[in-house]
């Protein structure tokens, strides 16, 4: 089919709506694939830390006026509305979403899915100047002379049956790619994460000599999605039907094909997202052949978006009294939301920790309530109180990491000093970020690949409490600019892992942290202030953005 092309908007198209005379070091034409985008509160097209990245990296590249576009997926029902039962346990709805912010492209392409030869997939932009970012161009099937079941493709985001997630890559990587080859072409095609493959494999299909440009996020072979060869040639994954005997000749790792392993083999270049990621990453692939060196950009988050103006200024002048009226401020903000949420009263006064990001089994939202009587002595210390709210989504049907947001729901209920909120989107992640003192972040080593979110809750004086894990060992410097638990043998059975690195975590709060909190305000603002001097600029969006160019974009295989 003829790509569908409205006249009125072909001359802005093809300069890629960008309001802004490109920068003449950023001038290389770049499509940047993520299957999310996090840009803003009433924008539903993410579910945690791959859309906040993904969301930062547009914004910088509005800010320093770089020559990308994105391409992803509008979600109908986005990931899901999170909600509660009676019971006050995890509800998941999903309910319809509509933009009119957006505005029809006029593009309009096909792509295969199975025996349907012509997918009708529509492209809608978010033009820059409405939340300011790169222009993105969202996908959609749900249109006009498709069937229901391809209308369904892009209803939501990481869909639970296995054939409509490989229709959603289809979707977003041949899809996307003939967008952009109906807006001229790009010089390099970057996917972040492997869920756009396909595109890589249209572009071979057509002889592109385009750059293809790769960024893996997991650092564990299990996570790394497989599926078999044939099944995935029958479904139009590869861009163009093979016969079995050139499915056998193209793929690899038997009559499977390993995502990574297969984005790795296109790229020219990739990059893990931290340094230890990095040596992690290279060692999980060093057994197959052909595949790009992966070089570390560690993640990084948009300092203008996320930091609070108040706290800026406070950190600029290195002015602590400004900084604790203002912090206390911020806290009353976010305990109006555990108010209307939990009906409990938190004090503004008191220490407050916040664990929140994707409810993953590594993650270990529950390690505090790993010994129950250590917990519950922290909790009653009335000379030195504190406060503790989690949040965050866990996947609609992951049964145990739900049965662990329902174990810390009914913990928590009946205690005045602890809170678990829903909701757990950009506005409430503001929130938390900018009202805690502490951001508790537990992952095993080595299986958080990067974690921004410490980054964005340092920016706002919010002290990081970590596992030596993903960007951490880049930025940590203990009792300094964070509190680090110690390094333990990550090898070890997790349960043994979880016992040491629980009783280190309460040896810390108890030994460390409040005593500094409540006994030494001035050192604990030499903490604070510390933190943000070392995580700007090195951990914004920014330098991101900046080294994908140098480091990704123009390089050549």
């Amino acid at each position: 089919m003829e790509t569908t092309l409205d006249n009125n908007v072909k001359n802005k198209l093809a300069t890629w709506n960008h309001p802004y005379k490109v920068a003449k070091e950023f001038s290389k034409r770049t499509a940047y694939f993520s299957m999310e985008f996090a840009l803003h509160q009433g924008l539903k097209t993410y579910s945690g830390g791959l859309g906040f990245l993904a969301g930062s990296h547009m914004r910088s590249v509005y800010d320093l006026k770089q020559n990308v576009i994105g391409v992803g997926i509008l979600w109908k029902y986005g990931y899901y509305d999170q909600n509660r039962n009676r019971d006050q346990t995890l509800r998941v709805d999903f309910v319809e979403k509509n933009y009119s912010f957006l505005e029809d492209s006029g593009l309009e392409v096909e792509v295969r899915v199975n025996n349907n030869y012509q997918v009708k997939v529509r492209a809608l932009v978010l033009k820059p100047e409405v939340f300011g970012s790169a222009p993105i161009y969202f996908l959609t099937t749900d249109v006009e002379g498709n069937d229901f079941l391809s209308r369904s493709i892009t209803n939501n985001l990481y869909d639970s049956n296995q054939e409509t997630r490989v229709a959603q890559s289809i979707v977003l990587g041949i899809g996307g790619a003939k967008i952009i080859e109906a807006l001229g072409g790009a010089d390099v095609y970057h996917l972040n994460e492997g869920h756009a493959l396909p595109a890589f494999y249209y572009l071979q299909n057509q002889g592109s000599k385009a750059q293809m440009a790769f960024t893996t996020h997991t650092p564990e072979r299990a996570g790394n999605v497989e599926n078999n060869a044939y099944y995935l040639n029958n479904l139009g994954f590869f861009g163009e039907r093979f016969s079995d005997e050139q499915v056998r000749q193209k793929m690899t790792n038997g009559d499977n094909v390993n995502h990574t392993v297969a984005a790795l083999r296109f790229a020219g270049t990739a990059n893990a997202v931290s340094k230890l990621h990095a040596v992690v990453a290279a060692n999980m692939w060093k057994d197959f052949s052909g595949t790009a060196k992966i070089i570390p950009i560690t993640n990084a988050q948009n300092l203008l978006f996320w930091q609070d103006d108040e706290v800026k200024k406070a950190w600029k002048k290195k002015d602590a009294k400004s900084f604790v009226k203002r912090k206390k401020e911020l806290k009353k903000s976010l305990f109006e939301e555990v108010l209307e949420q939990t009906g409990k009263i938190f004090d503004p006064e008191v220490l407050t920790i916040v664990w929140a990001r994707r409810f993953a089994e590594y993650k270990r939202a529950d390690l505090l309530l790993r010994d129950l009587n250590r917990l519950e002595e922290l909790l009653s210390n009335s000379e030195r109180p504190v406060q503790i709210i989690w949040a965050g989504k866990p996947y609609p049907t992951d049964g145990y990491a739900i049965d662990v947001f329902n174990r810390l729901v009914n913990y928590t209920k009946y205690r005045p000093n602890l809170a678990v909120l829903t909701g757990y989107e950009i506005e409430l992640s503001q929130k938390l970020k900018k009202g805690s003192d502490v951001w508790l972040n537990t992952p095993r080593i080595t299986r958080e690949a990067s974690g921004t979110s410490g980054m964005s809750a340092a920016f706002n004086g919010s002290v990081n409490l970590s596992t030596d894990d993903g960007w951490i060992p880049e930025f940590a410097q203990d009792e300094k600019n964070c509190f680090v638990l110690p390094a333990i043998d990550f090898n070890l059975p997790t349960h043994q892992q979880d016992y040491i690195d629980s009783n280190n975590l309460y040896d810390i709060l108890i030994e460390k942290i409040l005593p500094t909190f409540y006994d030494k305000p001035n050192e604990w603002n030499k903490i604070v202030f510390k933190a943000i001097d070392d995580v700007v600029p090195e951990f914004t969006s920014e330098r991101m953005a900046k080294q994908y160019y140098k480091e990704l974009y123009l390089q050549e295989k």
